[in-house]
């Protein structure tokens, strides 16, 4: 189970910070990333981290200003979002994640979801 939390409404130009809590999911040498869906578009995988090696991919739309970390005392992934724009507005859900070699696109491979966070940019 996923919980996530942290969403909000900023102007563009602002900072949030996602937090999500993960039960009965062990991160020792899982990855976990975070996904968003925007209203009327698909649902798109933003991070992917492997907490064992902090290993991280990042989609092409957020890279330099996202930052993905995990915190296994609290069995939690945080999601930094700098320099917010109108157009990261959307549902952020965390999941499992794997990315895809050909791609680097990013994938949840268990397809379960959590309830998601409102995170609403304003121009």
């Amino acid at each position: 189970q996923f919980v996530e939390s942290g969403g909000g409404s900023v102007q563009a130009g602002g900072s949030l910070r996602l937090s999500c809590v993960a039960s009965g999911f062990p991160f020792e040498d899982r990855a976990i990333g975070w996904f968003r869906q925007a209203p009327g578009k698909e649902r798109e995988g933003v991070s992917c981290i492997i907490h064992s090696t902090g290993t991280t991919t990042y989609a092409d739309s957020i890279k330099g200003r996202f930052t993905t970390s995990t915190d296994n005392a609290k069995n939690s992934v945080y999601l930094q979002m700098n320099n917010l724009k109108p157009e990261d507005t959307a549902v952020y859900y965390c999941a499992p994640c794997t990315v895809v070699a050909a791609s680097d696109s990013i994938k949840n491979y268990v397809g379960v979801w959590g309830q998601g966070t409102q995170v609403t940019v304003s121009s």
